[in-house]
């Protein structure tokens, strides 16, 4: 056992139904850390997994792509026929991966399920996600790679081009989450993006109805949305952008009536709380407490806009979950994917709750 783990394992025999807020507190560690040390401990044996895991607080599954981004950057316009000079960065990414690993480093106990290949493009990953989420339900497929991402980014941060390899994900099976019936049983809340197959998230709605569950969906691209169950009615949360809404409800978007109208109808689709963003102009939320659009205050340095929404997603369920109110935690929002547009990373490296909250209140 290293040092941390010896703290952790030292307060478990004092009391082998401490809670993993109170190791928290002991040892000067985030939550999501002390889960993660305790995970080790019961693969190495050296506990067998007490009540004092089943009972703490629910932890949330994100459940979706992991894969490995790859970014060309473009200096110029592109020329076709010839080769064309780029600077290229290879880092981990995937939707709900992103989303995971933001609400980790907000000290949220987080579980991660995906698919993936037995191949070094995974242990990238794993390497980099499992100090803030737990890996340990993913699911290695016999002769798949793990997904990928190319996206070619002009001089602006803006994606030109994006190419998905995501077929891996199809293994994603409402057989396979099965073998996960008790973790989804005692999850707080469920965020699944549309990488995984209709009948998957179909399976998930349902799960989430009958135990109580809050479900959280995060649509990827336009075509995903076709992934989209019928009946949405226990979907606590979707945030979608306005290309995939006109997708899904095959409309036109063009004035910001058009956009209130248009989360109004996910509304009358079932789903509880909508948010709609287009691109970096607007955004309009549409549920319980009405409909109001809020406009996206430009960022003075953009890096990178890969990750952007992801972030915006995490602070948004985060501050939903903390039980704030839908102001707060559109801003909150607003904050992590602003800050996260100005830095080289995905998921910035510079996220904690302490930060991100007094940023709120600076914004109050």
């Amino acid at each position: 056992m290293n040092d941390n783990e010896k703290m952790i394992f030292h307060y478990i025999k004092e009391d082998p139904f401490i809670s993993q807020q109170k190791l928290s507190d002991k040892v000067g560690l985030s939550r999501s850390a002390v889960a993660n040390i305790i995970s080790g401990l019961v693969k190495k044996e050296y506990i067998k997994g007490k009540a004092y895991v089943v009972n703490d607080a629910p932890t949330i599954v994100c459940i979706g792509a992991a894969n490995i981004d790859r970014k060309f950057y473009v200096g110029s316009d592109l020329i076709e026929g010839t080769s064309n000079p780029v600077e290229t960065s290879k880092s981990v990414g995937g939707v709900a991966r992103n989303i995971a690993e933001n609400l980790g480093r907000l000290d949220e106990v987080v579980t991660f399920i995906t698919a993936c290949g037995d191949d070094n493009e995974w242990q990238m990953i794993k390497e980099a996600t499992s100090p803030f989420v737990n890996v340990d339900q993913v699911h290695k497929i016999p002769n798949a790679s793990t997904g990928s991402y190319t996206a070619v980014i002009d001089s602006s941060g803006s994606m030109i081009y994006g190419f998905a390899d995501m077929a891996v994900y199809d293994a994603i099976s409402p057989d396979l989450l099965m073998k996960n019936e008790q973790l989804l049983s005692r999850a707080g809340c469920i965020i699944v993006d549309l990488n995984i197959p209709k009948d998957s998230i179909e399976f998930l709605c349902s799960f989430s109805l009958k135990h109580d569950i809050k479900m959280v969906i995060v649509p990827v691209s336009g075509p995903k949305m076709k992934n989209l169950p019928e009946k949405l009615h226990n979907v606590e949360w979707i945030i979608v952008n306005k290309d995939e809404t006109e997708t899904f409800f095959n409309v036109d978007i063009s004035t910001s009536d058009d956009l209130a109208q248009a989360a109004e109808m996910w509304n009358q689709y079932g789903v509880k709380n909508v948010i709609v963003t287009n691109s970096t102009e607007s955004l309009v939320y549409a549920g319980k407490s009405g409909t109001k659009q809020y406009d996206i205050e430009e960022s003075k340095l953009v890096v990178d806009v890969t990750g952007a929404g992801d972030a915006f997603s995490a602070a948004v369920i985060f501050g939903s979950l903390s039980g704030m109110d839908i102001e707060s935690s559109i801003h909150l929002g607003l904050i992590n994917s602003r800050e996260t547009v100005s830095t080289d990373y995905t998921v910035r490296h510079n996220l904690n709750k302490e930060i991100l909250l007094n940023k709120l209140e600076e914004r109050k």
